[in-house]
């Protein structure tokens, strides 16, 4: 799952549709210290629910940092 965020603003709780629930772990999160960024995000991970969104089954609240991308991998 990615998920991009093109506006100087953080935007914290926002609910992502995902196709399982269950673990997705953050492969790659533009705003991380390694790039130069403020290490804003979801400290490795999220958990997604039964509670559907986007015309998915499933859906996790993320925080997404200002002008960043977000990448997501379905672990369980």
């Amino acid at each position: 799952a990615v998920v991009s965020n093109f506006t100087p603003v953080a935007r914290h709780g926002y609910r992502i549709g995902l196709p399982a629930t269950g673990h997705w772990r953050e492969l790659i999160n533009t705003d991380s210290s390694a790039y130069g960024g403020s290490n804003v995000g979801n400290l490795g991970g999220i958990t997604a629910e039964g509670q559907g969104a986007h015309g998915f089954p499933a859906s996790a609240e993320v925080i997404v940092p200002p002008l960043s991308t977000l990448i997501f991998e379905y672990v369980t």
